[in-house]
């Protein structure tokens, strides 16, 4: 009988931003599988995380998704969702609103976000009382003058590929102090569970080292000549991977135009901030689609065209403080809407 620890996580009730939340269980087991199946529900105290009255505050968490903890001997992170106490998803739970049952959504997410320093409340990089260099030098750098950060990002993204997520690379981005990291998945709502755990990943990981995540997509003003932060989304359907039709890429393009105003409903906080239609982003009160446009709100990618109308379209509305859940759910919602 051996102890292991259990890191259960799951998302709060604050709206329109949710934060990632976790406690350890620590239980006593023979030769533990990493299995969901032997995983127990648990519950928490809703009061505490505005998803319920003191009154009647237990929440349940129900696991979904299980991975090692590389940072802790004998250590799992568990994915929840959040039940009410009948069962039933509670408000709060975006994962249960996702329609991809089948997983013929694939999901490939750009997280970007700022590395603040806890003591000056600035991204790395920056003065205080005054601005680094302008925007031009940092994007893809190296070197101590133009790259801030590297260690955490690269010790990040050893535990996300030691934890078995699908993590596809990392890149510093065009504001000083600003990287990105990108996940895949096959099924939305395993994009949603990996990207979530590499957040909570992200962010513990700063306690170590003096700085804090920034998710907020205009963190440095939306008045500011500085890039803002978004996550991308890129997706495909057997539909969009097989199309060979540039006329179907159109139809479902079109899809998106009349539901600007739903979809931007859950693209994230303060993105009105950042989409502006300045700084490789559409404006929030417009619509519009291109092949290779980064400043479009869909790009088709040049490389879906290349291959004959086969492959993916990126949404590049999203806010980085978004969820991904509620993000892929409104997406498949538009894209079955086309009918294909």
């Amino acid at each position: 009988m051996s102890k292991i620890k259990l890191e259960y996580l799951w998302l709060d009730g604050y709206y329109p931003t949710q934060n990632i939340r976790s406690k350890t269980k620590v239980e006593n087991h023979d030769n533990f599988k990493g299995t969901l199946e032997e995983l127990d529900n648990w519950s928490f105290d809703g009061s505490s995380t505005q998803q319920a009255e003191g009154g009647s505050s237990d929440c349940l968490l129900v696991p979904v998704s299980i991975y090692p903890d590389p940072a802790r001997k004998d250590g799992y992170l568990v994915m929840c969702e959040v039940m009410n106490a009948d069962g039933t998803p509670h408000v709060s739970n975006g994962r249960a609103t996702i329609d991809d049952e089948d997983d013929d959504f694939w999901f490939g997410f750009e997280q970007e976000y700022f590395i603040m320093d806890t003591a000056t409340q600035l991204p790395l990089g920056f003065p205080v009382g005054g601005y680094p260099a302008p925007q031009g030098m940092y994007y893809c750098s190296v070197g101590g003058k133009n790259t801030h950060g590297r260690a955490l990002v690269e010790e990040h993204a050893d535990l996300c590929i030691a934890a078995g997520l699908n993590f596809e690379g990392i890149n510093q981005e065009v504001a000083c102090g600003q990287w990105e990291f990108q996940l895949f998945a096959k099924g939305a709502k395993k994009a949603g569970d990996e990207i979530w755990v590499a957040r909570y990943l992200l962010q513990r990981l700063t306690e170590s080292y003096g700085y804090y995540i920034e998710y907020h997509p205009k963190p440095l003003g939306k008045d500011m000549d500085w890039n803002g932060s978004g996550m991308h989304a890129n997706f495909s359907n057997t539909t969009l991977r097989t199309a060979g039709s540039k006329e179907v890429y159109e139809k479902i393009c079109e899809a998106f135009r009349p539901v600007v105003k739903e979809h931007i409903e859950v693209y994230g906080e303060f993105n009105d901030q950042r989409l502006t239609g300045k700084h490789e982003t559409a404006s929030i009160n417009d619509f519009s689609y291109g092949i290779s446009d980064r400043g479009a709100s869909i790009r088709i990618p040049l490389a879906t065209v290349k291959k004959g109308w086969k492959g993916w379209l990126e949404d590049r509305r999203p806010a980085s403080n978004g969820d991904p859940y509620k993000i892929a759910a409104r997406i498949i919602k538009t894209v079955k809407s086309a009918k294909i």
